[in-house]
């Protein structure tokens, strides 16, 4: 599935290439990057309540758990944008690090 998700968003990056005459250079996709993550941050912020009483208000600060999905899928298809730059397998880097994570000697401490 996660190889799926991949690959549609390879084939998504190639239309949107098609339509912007250009390709987007790592550089554009960590500057996207950044703003999708302060996009999620503002988001989750708001549906948390950090702002002050009153500014959910306002309609630049409504949100929802649907637009916090739609930042978070931005997120990925970036990362998978920055992946594919590098020449990086998304999916086994990723099980690779789930697998030294459970091997972490933190992970052997028994719980109470």
């Amino acid at each position: 599935m996660f190889q799926e998700v991949i690959d549609k968003s390879l084939e998504v990056i190639r239309e949107f290439e098609k339509v912007e005459k250009k390709k987007w250079g790592v550089e554009g996709a960590m500057m996207e990057l950044s703003k999708q993550v302060g996009e999620l941050s503002k988001n989750v912020m708001m549906f948390e309540g950090y702002y002050m009483a009153g500014r959910d208000s306002l309609p630049e600060y409504q949100t929802s758990k649907d637009k916090i999905a739609d930042e978070l899928s931005d997120i990925l298809f970036m990362v998978i944008r920055i992946a594919e730059h590098y020449g990086i397998d998304l999916e086994k880097e990723h099980m690779n690090q789930l697998d030294i994570a459970l091997k972490h000697p933190l992970m052997k401490v028994k719980k109470k």
